[in-house]
């Protein structure tokens, strides 16, 4: 302790000052904007995986339609025919709801169904348009085996 301080002068000596606090602040910033810029990636890395897990949940129900009415819906019944009775032939037979609604991509978009299939090993195609919202383009995630090599 220093004695016969004035006690102006201690605490003075007790805050931070001006060009510490903005040196501070300075690398928080600095810091956050790298962990934004970091994160941003992960983003759609979560909208693609959340895609997958709305298409094994669609293929999920889709089989369950087929299994009960011995045949998958036609591409102009499509998604709708798992929420909606389909009132066009050929009409489903055990028909029941199995969505309370079809689902969005995460981009805001309807799924889509093509049946039969034109890319995927299955009967059908269900897909999302991606992110550029465009159909046949390079981002469409589909149930068919993804062009990793384009990623």
């Amino acid at each position: 302790m220093t004695p016969n301080l004035p006690t102006s002068r201690r605490l003075a000596r007790a805050g931070f000052t001006l060009i510490e606090i903005v040196i501070v602040l300075t690398i928080i910033s600095i810091l956050a904007a790298g962990s934004i810029y970091m994160l941003k990636g992960n983003v759609d890395v979560a909208k693609e995986s959340r895609v997958d897990s709305d298409l094994s949940n669609i293929m999920t129900q889709l089989q369950l339609y087929e299994a009960r009415n011995m045949r998958a819906p036609t591409t102009e019944q499509g998604l709708k025919a798992l929420v909606e009775q389909p009132n066009t032939e050929p009409r489903p037979e055990k028909w029941i709801q199995l969505l309370e609604a079809v689902p969005k991509d995460p981009w805001g978009m309807e799924y889509k169904y093509r049946y039969p299939a034109q890319k995927s090993k299955k009967p059908y195609d269900v897909y999302s348009v991606g992110k550029d919202g465009a159909d046949g383009t390079e981002d469409d995630l589909g149930n068919w085996p993804q062009n990793t090599a384009a990623k």
